[in-house]
């Protein structure tokens, strides 16, 4: 093989696997949450990204991940987002935690 072809052929496969990885990088997940207090918020999770883009009362937030055993905790900007199995709570505003279902 010369190098001529071992270039065309790294090329192609350079392609190939962009192209296969795009999608993925597109992808994201928009979730529209009710809660026991009348709060209602959007939370997008984008694939390529640990953090949890909120929209609660009139304003957008952007949640860090936290690293426990349990759940998947979200916190910033006053707002705490706690994701489980069993339970979806927010906590914001100084408000108590209040349980959440998806709309």
């Amino acid at each position: 093989m010369n190098w001529r072809k071992a270039i065309i052929l790294a090329a192609a496969l350079s392609a190939a696997g962009t192209l296969a990885v795009v999608p993925r990088a597109l992808a994201q997940s928009f979730r529209t949450y009710r809660c026991g207090d009348g709060t209602q918020f959007i939370v997008a999770f984008y694939a390529y990204d640990t953090h949890a883009y909120v929209q609660i009362d009139g304003r957008a937030v952007t949640l860090t991940k936290r690293l426990v055993l349990l759940g998947s905790p979200y916190s910033g900007g006053g707002v705490t987002l706690n994701i489980s199995k069993a339970a979806i709570t927010v906590r914001h505003a100084r408000r108590p935690v209040t349980a959440c279902e998806l709309i």
